[in-house]
């Protein structure tokens, strides 16, 4: 038997329609690849659709279970900060899209922190690097080589070193030592105007905290061990880097401009689903309505009839929703930020929630520590 099959043998397996297998491959739960007969046409994994047959029945044994449960599985650690109940996000029992309306991303860290923000408390970090991303490494990295570890220290002295670690994320992602609102410091570092600010306001409330994400578990082994809230962030930094996570907007945004480069972008869209080409920017696990984050941006930012047109074609092959990487990538074009927009809202926004759950692990007094289950010789 084959380990590939024709799109007809992979729908007759699984049950489903064209649109839904075009989301399994989009998703990346479906390997696709041309068939060397027909290049137009795409062959699919038997392998996954196995799998993805056994996921619609339920029918997964208990070690399966247990080997799923780090990725899309049950939560593992407790938490009092944020969870995803019914396709709405709750930070500390308050509805995001609640607190986007008009909050700024440092009252989210209050509530979040559980710790009100100092007064007057200006910052001067020391800022190297060409940029943001390589600026927001430095300064992670030379204050997790000398800051104090958060074992043994209490909630007031790390509330401390956590405002101080915001403002100075702040500097090296704008370039420049700043004060005021966080949304304000790096709409004028992208010379935006007023709306674009309010827009970035909100998607940076939005992106503030997301449960046990693959970066938020990082920051939470990191501080299980004691290590500096800065040594922590760096960890969840690091893993926010990757083209499936922190830049996974960056794609999206590649995507959205050959979209819009396309003389029909309908058939291009369908012409790359055709072949098995993964889709950035698109649906979410946590989320089968679709992403609260994503809507409620959209439906602030507005786009213009050209952007619209591509998100309402990717909804109609999909029969599924853009998440908020695609959310971002429409605001970054839309407004007429840099590319880099995106990572810097996102890492900036996250480190509040990053430092949250480095604080609430460390409360514990507890190291993560998982055991594998080993499978070699």
């Amino acid at each position: 038997m084959s380990d590939w099959v024709p799109v007809e043998g992979a729908l007759e397996k699984l049950g489903v329609q064209r649109q839904t297998l075009y989301a399994y491959v989009s998703r990346g739960l479906l390997r696709a690849r041309p068939d060397a007969d027909d290049p137009r046409r795409s062959l699919y994994a038997v392998a996954d659709l196995a799998r993805l047959k056994g996921r619609r029945r339920g029918a997964r044994r208990r070690a399966e279970v247990a080997a799923s449960a780090i990725a899309w599985g049950e939560p593992v650690l407790e938490s009092a900060i944020s969870t995803v109940r019914d396709g709405r996000l709750i930070f500390r029992g308050k509805a995001v899209e609640d607190l986007a309306k008009r909050s700024t991303l440092e009252e989210v860290a209050s509530l979040l922190w559980q710790s009100e923000e100092p007064a007057g408390k200006a910052t001067s970090a020391r800022i190297d690097g060409q940029t943001p991303k390589s600026r927001a490494f430095n300064l992670l990295a030379r204050r997790a080589a000398v800051d104090a570890p958060t074992l043994g220290r209490n909630a007031a002295a790390l509330c401390d070193d956590a405002w101080r670690l915001l403002s100075e994320f702040a500097d090296a992602l704008t370039g420049v030592a700043g004060h005021g609102p966080l949304h304000a410091r790096l709409t004028k570092a992208w010379r935006a105007d007023e709306r674009a600010g309010q827009l970035i306001r909100r998607m940076l409330v939005l992106m503030a905290d997301h449960e046990l994400n693959p970066s938020t578990f990082a920051v939470r082994i990191a501080a299980s061990t004691g290590a500096p809230l800065a040594a922590c962030a760096l960890a969840g930094l690091s893993t926010l880097a990757g083209p499936l996570h922190g830049e996974a907007a960056s794609r999206a945004l590649a995507q959205l401009d050959r979209l819009a480069a396309a003389k029909d972008a309908g058939a291009e869209l369908r012409a790359m689903l055709a072949r098995g080409d993964p889709l950035a920017g698109w649906s979410h696990p946590l989320y089968p309505d679709g992403d609260p984050r994503a809507a409620n941006l959209l439906a602030a930012l507005k786009p213009r009839a050209a952007i619209a047109r591509i998100l309402q074609a990717m909804e109609k092959e999909t029969h599924d929703k853009p998440n908020c990487d695609a959310a971002m990538a429409a605001m970054t074009r839309e407004l007429g930020l840099p590319d880099e927009a995106p990572f810097s809202i996102f890492a900036l926004s996250r480190l509040t929630g990053w430092l949250a759950h480095a604080m609430e692990q460390r409360a514990t007094g507890k190291i993560i520590r998982p055991r594998a289950r080993y499978v070699g010789e």
